[in-house]
């Protein structure tokens, strides 16, 4: 079947697409016809090998993808650690959703990893439920796929939405999302921005997935017993901070990180539960921003890669 591999460590230029062996079907596992798959962040770091756990190359990338699986035929979209950007995928029963029946295989593909890591994002801030309402967030990079995402559900708790982009255009577009504060972060500095938001206040959760110096700064966006929740490091740099700098405002730093949490039914099953309601109730969709069939799957890396993209971008599957 045709994949695109990581054939060795690198950028976008490292991906190639071979014919390579179909998956293997084992017990509890579902075989699953591919017709398209969402990139992210992790992909790119797998690439580069950046990302633990991750087999070395070569392997097929990707690990979030919408198809039709081979028993039934139902329509599903599903979470693996690997091996989505091919035309077969073998993935865990318990990690494969129902595709609601007004999404296209683009949008289903959109939905795992976005949307599973905005919503524990939440989770992790304390922030679901009532709790939310009033609540004050600031999502970096907001245009992307969980910025997207976290700003949609932000709509529903009833919090009070802050997002970081790089231009006004993107930052226009989530606003239309329902972002409430918009921050150009190269016209700007958002610790600076968000003081002067929330008269000095500061906001109750920061989402972040830059790494590097941000986390710091981050931290100083807080007010009293305000949570950073860090799923990422897209500056390809380390979280560099002084835990001290959390003493005054008794604020703190969580880790969120997608791939163990799948493991835990009995977390994810709840989750799953709360999103698909909210799903039937027309208030969560996707935003795919840029597609590019299968072959071109280094152009989408690329666009990722250089931050160009707004919503999910996503490899069309054509068998």
């Amino acid at each position: 079947m045709k994949a695109a591999v990581i054939t060795r460590y690198g950028g976008p230029e490292v991906l190639e697409i071979r014919d390579v062996p179909e998956p293997v079907h084992k017990a509890g596992r579902v075989l699953v016809h591919v017709e398209a798959a969402g990139v992210n962040f992790a992909d790119l770091m797998a690439a580069q090998g950046m990302y633990p756990g991750t087999p070395q190359p070569p392997l097929v990338a990707g690990r979030e993808f919408a198809g039709r699986r081979w028993d039934t035929g139902e329509r599903v979209m599903g979470y693996t650690q690997h091996s989505a950007f091919a035309e077969k995928v073998v993935a865990a029963e318990q990690l494969l959703w129902p595709v609601p029946e007004n999404w296209t295989a683009a949008q289903a593909a959109g939905f795992p990893v976005s949307y599973f890591t905005a919503y524990f994002a939440y989770w992790k801030a304390g922030l679901l439920g009532d709790a939310g309402r009033g609540a004050r967030v600031l999502i970096h990079a907001a245009a992307g796929g969980v910025g997207t995402a976290a700003v949609q559900i932000g709509g529903i708790l009833g919090a009070e939405t802050f997002g970081t982009a790089s231009s006004n255009d993107k930052l226009e577009k989530v606003r239309q999302l329902g972002l409430r504060h918009p921050i150009n972060y190269v016209e700007h500095d958002y610790v600076d921005q968000i003081r002067k938001l929330t008269a000095g206040q500061g906001v109750n959760a920061v989402f972040e997935m830059l790494g590097g110096e941000h986390v710091v700064k981050s931290v100083a966006c807080l007010r009293f017993l305000g949570r950073v929740i860090s799923y990422g490091a897209a500056t390809g740099e380390p979280a560099r901070f002084d835990p001290r700098i959390l003493y005054e405002k008794q604020t703190s730093v969580h880790g969120l990180w997608l791939s163990p949490l799948s493991l835990h039914e009995e977390i994810m099953q709840p989750a799953w539960q709360q999103l698909s309601q909210w799903i039937a109730a027309g208030r969560l969709r996707p935003v795919v921003g840029h597609t590019f069939p299968l072959e071109q799957a280094a152009e989408g890396f690329r666009l990722l890669k250089e931050r160009r993209n707004f919503g999910k971008v996503v490899l069309e599957v054509r068998s």
